[in-house]
């Protein structure tokens, strides 16, 4: 079992996540925590392949830089050498790796040497291990990335791990029997993992600083070293030749001569994320039955996310290949078998420790739960649609269960969720839509209520005077007198215009609502009984309500109902047909007023229940009925609709 503390190799830069989830879909180990919408990941769970790393268009995700821990090694004079991964020809194709080498001597390293030298070394560990018949099936452990996911999520397979350092560790064990163990090993290669490997207790002290070519071009940069200032050189002995295909596809293999034979089906190559989470899955179920399997986080180490080089996977294959054979044409076969001879008594043996960090997934009840809250109330419902960044709805459901993620992830969620929570604003809108011109209105009736209570109030005594004069002249005029007529007309208009000053006043005063439990059925009928229809008028009643009783003002309500039902009379002056409905259940009640009259014009529906709006004639209205109406309907809290059609041609 491991017991150091886990480093963090892998950062997020918060203010540049955008909460696209990629990191997450594309983390073999599903080391990405989303908390409140931000992407953080965790360092138990992170193997550091530098996956996110690669994916992040926003650049959010970021390695931890090993370059102060450079400057220091080599402000400190000593001995320090620069392992060179073999997959430097598919990063630094401007120059040859001679000036490359010149490069690294000019920022002060002491040794300058290939790892390919100690690939070579490994390889040939793994053609003994897999000639050894014994039956048992191995892993490759080239890749630290791989280890790592083995540790933590398939320790039950710690004893298929092959138990061979990888070229980085081997080439170091090689350079400290040459130069003694106080030299200081800098490897630079296109792998994150390779700072974790560095660290690890499994290999401790055998290398002191890791960086990525990312990382290598950046400190050049820093000191100011240029291809053109600088001497060319070789790398240091010893020399790999064939070991430089290790980053590529089945490099290992060819290396170690192991033959991937179809038939014998003993050996099987496989690399890439989705590959190699597949690969060993089916080695632990026992459904790939192979001597060896030799597998890489990466697709090859020359598509590792510390290239920067963004060249196309075959050019870069290519140009391994290119240098391999330029090497195998320059040095001394026999002089690399003696040195491989020579160096064939270093101990490349490692041991690994599981790390386990693998998922209890929770029990039916507790998991159905889970994806009711993400809205997956049945099978149907989980679409497996992978913006999450998990493959099913099942294993983002597990996630929410282990706190890694969260339910607001899931794409089709969200969006019904924002659909709801558009149509509450949308009726939320609409209501303070309302409540806005009901306000106005209520406003605009209070002004003109007070306006019109004050003219009231001033003409209401001289109009007494003038109708009580009016009066007693009309009694003392005999008949027959031609001023008779004359003062019958004035007593008609006197009397109109007392009526519209009680309608004035009525409309400026405060009312109150005196609420009792009324039939609305009786209401109606009371109503029609104050005004009976004309006689080419036909009226139709249509009670569609169980529960007849009301709790109103039957006053104020009584008001209303004749108010409507007087301008249909009068909107109906050739003849028609007022129908008045009544429905509702137990929370409200619906009054509906309609006639077949000429109807409203569209340009005068909104102006209706402004007082003293009118679109009768002279002297048949003041307008301020239908204002009344809107305001008793408001004090019980309800609301008044109006529909109309003025154009005869639509019916």
């Amino acid at each position: 079992m491991r017991t150091e503390t886990p480093r963090p190799f892998i950062n997020t830069i918060k203010s540049l996540c955008r909460m696209c989830y990629t990191c997450v879909r594309e983390c073999p180990a599903k080391a990405i925590r989303i908390i409140d919408g931000q992407a953080a990941v965790i360092p138990e769970r992170c193997i550091a392949c530098g996956n996110c790393v690669k994916v992040c268009s926003q650049g959010a995700k970021r390695w931890v830089s090993s370059l102060e821990e450079l400057e220091s090694l080599l402000k400190s004079g000593k001995p320090t050498a620069a392992c060179i991964a073999p997959s430097f020809p598919a990063e630094f194709v401007e120059y040859p790796a001679e000036v490359l080498v010149g490069m690294l001597r000019k920022l002060g390293f002491k040794y300058v040497t290939e790892v390919a030298f100690g690939a070579e070394l490994v390889a040939e560990k793994y053609r003994k291990l897999f000639d050894e018949v014994n039956g048992h099936r191995y892993i490759s452990t080239c890749c630290p990335a791989i280890i790592g996911y083995v540790e933590r999520y398939y320790p039950n397979l710690l004893d298929s791990l092959a138990p061979i350092v990888s070229p980085m560790v081997a080439m170091a064990r090689v350079l400290h029997k040459l130069h003694g163990s106080e030299l200081k090993i800098v490897f630079i290669g296109p792998c994150v993992a390779k700072k974790a490997e560095a660290v690890s207790q499994k290999v401790p002290g055998e290398v002191d600083v890791v960086l990525t070519f990312t990382e290598l071009r950046e400190y050049f940069e820093m000191k100011g070293v240029m291809p053109g200032s600088v001497t060319s050189s070789d790398f240091d002995p010893p020399f790999g030749s064939t070991g430089n295909l290790f980053p590529i596809s089945h490099g290992m293999l060819q290396t170690a001569g192991i033959q991937e034979d179809l038939i014998a089906a003993d050996v099987v190559s496989t690399e890439g994320r989705s590959n190699f989470i597949e690969a060993l899955r089916e080695f632990a179920e026992g459904n790939l039955d192979v001597k060896l399997l030799e597998v890489l986080c990466c697709q090859g180490c020359i598509m590792g996310p510390g290239m920067s080089n963004s060249d196309p996977l075959f050019r870069k294959r290519s140009s391994v290949s290119r240098y391999t054979r330029k090497r195998l044409q320059e040095l001394d076969t026999k002089s690399c078998e003696k040195d491989l001879e020579k160096h064939s008594d270093i101990n490349l043996h490692r041991c690994f420790s599981s790390y386990d960090q693998r998922i209890r997934t929770p029990d039916r009840k507790e998991l159905e739960e889970i994806l009711i809250r993400m809205g997956k109330k049945s099978v149907q419902d989980e679409l497996n649609c992978g913006a999450c960044g998990y493959d099913t709805c099942v294993e983002h459901a597990i996630a929410i269960y282990e706190g890694l993620a969260e339910s607001e992830m899931c794409l089709p969620y969200t969006i019904d969720r924002l659909k709801e929570t558009v149509g509450e604003l949308a009726i939320s809108h609409d209501q303070l839509a309302n409540a806005q011109e009901a306000l106005m209105q209520s406003e605009k009736l209070a002004s003109m209520g007070q306006l019109a209570a004050g003219v009231a109030h001033e003409v209401n005594n001289p109009l007494a005077v003038v109708l009580m004069y009016a009066h007693i002249l009309l009694e003392e005029c005999p008949e027959g007198s031609p001023m008779r007529e004359d003062l019958k007309t004035i007593v008609k208009e006197a009397d109109r215009c007392k009526k519209i000053v009680a309608g004035l006043l009525n409309f400026a005063r405060k009312n109150r609502l005196m609420r009792q439990p009324r039939d609305i059925k009786e209401l109606v009928s009371q109503a029609l009984k104050i005004l009976p229809a004309p006689p080419n008028v036909l009226v139709k009643t249509l009670h569609n309500i169980e529960d007849p009783e009301v709790l109103i003002d039957g006053d104020q309500m009584l008001q209303v109902l004749t108010n409507l039902i007087s301008n249909a009379f009068q909107a109906m002056d050739k003849g028609g047909v007022l129908t008045i409905e009544t429905s509702g259940d137990d929370e409200k009640v619906e009054l509906r007023v309609s006639d077949t009259g000429h109807g409203i014009a569209p340009d005068n529906i909104k102006k209706i229940f402004e007082p003293f709006f009118t679109t009768k004639s002279l002297g048949k209205g003041v307008g301020l009925g239908l204002a009344v109406t809107y305001g008793i309907v408001k004090m019980h809290r309800g609301e008044i609709v109006v529909e109309s059609n003025a154009d005869p041609s639509v019916g």
